[in-house]
């Protein structure tokens, strides 16, 4: 069965950090590409990054670049998007996604529909105070 769940999110105040995980279930790391995404309260989605779990090649919304970090252990099937810097503006529930399809950079798919992917967390919420 395929599932992927994040945890990590909670509330933190400005200028702080959090580091979110994703855990995937059914996949193969090495052969998957894991992207981030973020939505806040009447907002649309919005991608935050991604990472191949073959190369693992990070890439990052202008919006995050130099603050947050994504990296992979695919010992165990695991992906790690560290935030630092964290501003209220950052506040919104993050989900993973999984995206098998190698035909473009995951980077590609920041602003793909949920369609593209072949699965996605339940979410976990990022809270920042000012």
């Amino acid at each position: 069965e395929v599932h992927l769940a994040e945890s990590g999110g909670g509330l933190v105040q400005a200028g702080g950090s959090l580091r979110l995980s994703c855990t995937a279930s059914g996949y193969t790391f090495g052969h998957v590409a894991i992207n981030w995404f973020r939505q806040a309260p009447g907002k649309e989605r919005e991608g935050v990054g991604c990472i191949s779990t073959e190369d693992f090649t990070a890439y990052y919304a202008d919006s995050v670049k130099g603050r947050f970090t994504i990296s992979s252990d695919n010992a165990k099937n695991t992906v790690y998007l560290q935030m630092t810097s964290l501003k209220s503006e950052d506040t919104a529930v993050y989900h993973c996604a999984a995206l098998t399809r190698r035909d473009h950079k995951c980077s590609s798919y920041l602003k793909a529909a949920a369609r593209f992917f072949d699965q996605w967390g339940q979410g976990t919420q990022v809270t920042v105070s000012s």
